[in-house]
């Protein structure tokens, strides 16, 4: 119950922020989705999950970096509690781990997942070349729908180094899921993904 209230006000309070209204070019896919996206602010992730409708945001999660998110404040709370993430180790304090081990576990439970496929965030309008997360889960989930969005004016809301955004209006587009292609190159894909959301902008 408090967990639901939670997520009422920070959807709220997002969309009082900067917005995020939706804008789905397709019509959004009822299977599991994975949804990939640029990255240029830490609005992000809270900017794509509201402009998700309740039905899909209910079983969306959000792929974060532990180091920023898993904190005993209200930032960790939200992260655990409310969005649910999946939290990743960027600094890969063990050599051997491997970093994408918890986005695989929770698509293999059935969950839907937002991802930032350049990694870190950039100071940008478009997004940077993709790394190679997202090829290693189409491969591994060829049924895994891969829908891109892009987000596009939270460089100027909140950018990298910013701590206090500015409240400019958001818009997330959504796309048509990426169609796919047996046998395609890693770099050709990768490229093709970041071409998708490219178009949106």
């Amino acid at each position: 119950m408090i967990e639901r209230a939670a997520a009422a006000a920070l959807t709220g309070f997002t969309r009082l922020l900067v917005g995020a209204r939706a804008d789905w070019r397709a019509q959004p896919s009822p299977g599991q989705t994975l949804y990939f996206a640029n990255h240029t602010s830490h609005l992000d992730t809270l900017a794509i999950w509201t402009a998700l409708t309740p039905s899909l945001r209910m079983r969306t999660r959000p792929v974060a970096a532990r180091d920023y998110w898993e904190k005993p404040d209200v930032r960790g709370y939200l992260a655990k509690n409310v969005l649910r993430a999946v939290l990743i180790d960027r600094r890969r304090e063990q050599r051997d781990a491997d970093p994408l081990a918890p986005v695989f576990e929770a698509l293999t439970g059935g969950d839907s997942l937002i991802l930032f496929p350049e990694g870190t965030r950039t100071a940008e309008r478009l997004p940077q070349p993709f790394r190679g997360g997202l090829f290693r889960l189409a491969e591994t989930f060829p049924d895994l729908n891969l829908v891109p969005a892009y987000l596009d004016t939270l460089h100027r809301s909140m950018p990298k180094g910013s701590h206090i955004p500015l409240p400019l209006y958001c818009t997330v587009r959504f796309g048509a899921a990426l169609e796919r292609k047996a046998g395609e190159p890693r770099e050709d894909f990768l490229d093709r993904a970041r071409g998708a959301v490219v178009a949106l902008s």
